[in-house]
């Protein structure tokens, strides 16, 4: 799982994961500096925070990339339920840690966070955001997720409107990675031939680097962008600005934020 925050000046790009061994090599590649976070811990999350704030004076982009898949059910330290924790509760509360410091960032700052198109047969339920009263399925959890980074980033964009940040969601295609080596369905994927047939880490990268880089970001800010085109949301609950503001507010009392 990675999060970048890219910091101008001399462009340094922080690269966060899990595993020391991988998160130090894609820093070692890419001229960046590695940071450890476990995203099923939220106090890993906050020390996170702590770190990039003392590491950093400025923060021009924060990428909410961090993902995974559960087949079974898994319940995080903090008590969650893992898919929605990894992929929204974690990135959720960073955004709000790092929030003071992108609003002073000079020429506007940008949250931009890793959707899918799976949100479109999603259902939240506020009342049972970690789905305790259903059968745990991977095809229910992680859809959920991907519902709520799209509601988050709206909300978001409402709450900061005029303090100079932009906030946008994209789909990134189907892409060969090992986001669900769990899961019957994407061994299949990522199999050799599978691979044959998805996009590459490379394509799905294309839409990140695109909102990353867009000349006037303002125009995009609260929207979902499916690949490289913007895309009204289709499903209802996506297009609702009241569950936007609830789910928000639901999820500062999940995170523990006052």
């Amino acid at each position: 799982m990675l999060d970048g925050a890219a910091i101008s000046g001399h462009p340094t790009v922080a690269v966060v994961g899990r595993s020391p061994e991988k998160t130090a090599a894609v820093a070692q590649r890419i001229g960046g500096r590695a940071h450890l976070a476990d995203y099923g811990r939220l106090d890993d999350v906050r020390r996170l925070a702590a770190d990039l704030l003392a590491a950093y004076g400025r923060i021009d982009i924060l990428a909410n990339n961090a993902g995974a898949i559960f087949t079974r059910r898994t319940t995080s330290a903090d008590g969650h339920e893992m898919t929605l924790q990894v992929n929204y509760l974690a990135p959720f509360l960073l955004t709000n840690l790092l929030l003071d410091r992108l609003t002073v960032a000079p020429d506007g700052a940008r949250v931009i966070s890793t959707g899918s198109n799976v949100y479109r047969r999603a259902r939240l339920n506020l009342d049972d955001l970690d789905g305790t009263r259903r059968q745990h399925r991977d095809q229910q959890a992680y859809p959920a997720s991907k519902l709520a980074t799209i509601l988050f980033t709206q909300e978001l964009a409402r709450r900061t409107q005029g303090r100079g940040i932009t906030a946008v969601a994209f789909h990134p295609g189907v892409v060969a990675t090992d986001l669900g080596r769990d899961s019957p369905v994407f061994r299949l994927m990522n199999s050799w031939l599978g691979r044959a047939a998805l996009s590459t880490p490379r394509q799905g990268a294309e839409p990140l680097l695109y909102l990353a880089t867009i000349a006037d970001p303002q125009t995009i800010n609260g929207s979902y962008f499916n690949r490289l085109k913007p895309e009204d949301p289709a499903n209802e609950q996506a297009r609702d600005p009241h569950l936007a503001r609830q789910l928000w507010e639901r999820s500062t009392e999940l995170v523990g934020l006052a």
